[in-house]
């Protein structure tokens, strides 16, 4: 059984991440709470919903109780669309792929050298006209390897053919661009944190750049990739020209590939870079929900290696087995051994698959199938 909190009241903590594909952090939170509550009705649950600063993170604060915004901006593909951002006592948490994620492309449609984060920067911008004096920006699930240049051209750059005329949006674009000029960034920039929140650490070009490593994901093909890596490498050199070396030490920096190279773009704004589940976990309000807990359930759709790198599971285990909390994780799919569970702060694992080894039927079936795996939670540690 897990021990009491302080009162003596037993006290669970989800903060689990979504379950990609099938439920979301909040839909998850839900059906382990109803799980364990089968077992022991009177349970004391709090649910927070966590994210890593990529798809799912505006919903997670909006959980947590930041106030949710929505605005027009312009899709990956220049299209308008509806993305929304979220507020509390002037932080914004703003999620790229709200506006330039691969979900708003249309279904199988990829477009590598042409997607562009233009309407990313408008929503920074939006937040900015709301008042925000903290952005934490949430980078991940991007359709789009432009360096951030679409971006900063939302937020008043100019990025110059030889003609003079702008160049084409995306990173295939940048191939032909003569001139940069941030002189027409918008001032308010200078006058808030900006936090890029991420959990990669590549730099824009190269080997492990954005393009060699995330490019294919987002449809580029081995020639897109050479294409984006010399136009990204190109661009980086044209703003050494225009903003001095910064540009240079930006582009080599932990981050600067992340989404697409949408971390470079921010870090030339002055953002600093911090792992997204630890900066989202202390936007939350993290700390006093585990003070009050007496276990926590954390997961995410497929625990695996990547899990073990900056995700939010082992964010939230690392930081529970840090204050002697047990933890235990959800899950879809279990790919990681017990061993490396138990490294990452982890007791024990509940995946979904052990019910319904078909994949496709556990996914379909994601909702119901976790709370008869939270109600085996509650019978293993609480009664």
């Amino acid at each position: 059984m897990a021990n009491g909190a302080v009162d003596g009241t037993r006290r669970v903590l989800v903060a689990a991440d979504k379950f990609k594909g099938s439920l979301t952090a909040v839909q998850v939170a839900e059906r382990v709470t109803a799980g364990l509550r089968r077992v022991v009705p009177d349970l004391v649950v709090e649910a927070l919903p966590v994210a890593d600063g990529g798809d799912g993170t505006v919903a997670a604060a909006v959980a947590a109780g930041f106030e949710r915004r929505t605005v027009r901006v312009a899709g990956p593909l220049g299209e308008a669309v509806t993305a929304a951002f979220a507020l509390r006592d002037g932080t914004a948490v703003v999620e790229m792929a709200e506006a330039s994620g691969l979900h708003r492309l249309p279904a199988g449609v990829f477009a590598p050298l042409t997607a562009s984060t233009y309407g990313s920067g408008e929503l920074l911008r939006a937040a900015l006209d709301a008042g925000a004096r903290t952005i934490v920006f949430g980078v991940g699930g991007s359709a789009t390897t432009d360096g951030g240049a679409g971006m900063l051209a939302a937020l008043g750059a100019r990025f110059l053919g030889e003609d003079g005329e702008p160049v084409p949006p995306g990173g295939g674009g940048l191939a032909g661009l003569a001139r940069a000029d941030l002189s027409g960034l918008d001032p308010r920039l200078s006058c808030v944190s900006l936090v890029l929140a991420g959990d990669v650490d590549n730099p824009l070009t190269g080997p492990t750049g954005a393009p060699a490593v995330y490019g294919p994901q987002k449809g580029a093909s081995p020639d897109d990739v050479r294409v984006l890596d010399a136009a990204l490498g190109h661009y980086a050199k044209v703003l050494e020209a225009e903003v001095g070396p910064r540009a240079a030490r930006a582009a080599a920096a932990p981050g600067a590939g992340a989404a697409g190279g949408v971390g470079y773009g921010a870090l030339l704004l002055g953002a600093r870079f911090c792992p997204g589940i630890d900066l989202m976990l202390d936007v939350l309000g993290f700390a006093p929900a585990l003070a009050r807990a007496s276990l926590v359930i954390t997961g995410e759709g497929s625990l695996d290696e990547q899990t073990l790198h900056g995700k939010a599971p082992a964010g939230v285990a690392a930081a529970s087995r840090a204050a002697g909390k047990e933890v235990v994780a959800v899950c879809g799919r279990l790919a990681l051994t017990e061993p490396a569970l138990h490294a990452a702060g982890i007791s024990r694992a509940y995946p979904l698959t052990a019910l319904e080894p078909d994949v496709s039927r556990c996914i379909a079936h994601a909702g119901p199938l976790l709370e008869r795996v939270a109600s085996r939670i509650a019978e293993d540690l609480l009664v």
